[in-house]
């Protein structure tokens, strides 16, 4: 079996392959060939949804920084 991509080459299941979309490939041609017998690859997986935004807190956060120490650093203290 094969699967879609989201990008341009199809992914073949059994052993998670990547085919380039090439008629000089084997790979390629049996896709073709598998397909024109009647068979359906599986649609490509939804792309992940975005994260959310981080608020200026959970920034803040990430940047190890705590209030203080960016007040501080900005001379607002």
């Amino acid at each position: 079996m094969y699967q879609l991509t989201t990008h341009d080459s199809i992914l073949r299941l059994a052993d998670t392959a990547l085919i380039p979309p090439d008629k000089g490939n084997r790979e390629y041609r049996e896709y073709l060939e598998w397909v024109k017998a009647g068979n359906t690859p599986e649609p490509a997986p939804e792309p992940p949804a975005a994260p959310a935004p981080l608020t200026p807190a959970e920034k803040l956060a990430k940047s190890g920084l705590t209030v203080a120490e960016l007040k501080e650093l900005l001379g607002l203290d």
